[in-house]
């Protein structure tokens, strides 16, 4: 059970990363802050390293990670894409990436809550990434 709830909690992760690090990708050039885009760019940085981690971690288990559901990323792009043609200001991109945040943190939680038997290890990163997307969503609070 430990082995299962430890794939099943890093897949998870492996999913939400990616979409973190896919959203940033997604508005940083609609960003006109410089300071603004620097969170963003360390936020970034933060995200590719702990994505290396849990591939790491994942390899062990000789298990590929899990992709973000292309029609839920598709969905996303496409809500943040016609909000930003509308409105592509600093503080409606702050505004969306929060929401973003708070849905990633919601959603890990009650990852780790369901994989309670998961290793240690990942309930570690687990808890990394909600602190990594708690930081980013304080870090774009001045700009709301």
């Amino acid at each position: 059970m430990i082995e299962e709830d430890t794939i099943k909690l890093l897949r998870e992760c492996d999913q939400g990363i990616k979409m973190g690090i896919s959203s940033i990708d997604q508005v940083i050039s609609y960003v006109s802050s410089e300071k603004m885009k620097n969170v963003f760019l360390k936020s970034k940085m933060e995200h590719s390293k702990i994505e290396n981690e849990i591939e790491e971690m994942l390899s062990r288990f000789q298990d590929e990670g899990k992709n973000p559901n292309i029609f839920v990323q598709g969905m996303s792009k496409m809500k943040t894409n016609i909000e930003l043609m509308i409105n592509d200001s600093d503080y409606k991109i702050a505004s969306i990436m929060v929401d973003g945040t708070n849905m990633g943190v919601k959603s890990l939680s009650r990852y780790l809550n369901q994989y309670k038997a998961a290793s240690e290890e990942a309930k570690y990163i687990t808890r990394k990434i909600i602190k990594l997307e708690e930081k980013l969503s304080k870090d774009l609070r001045e700009f709301l």
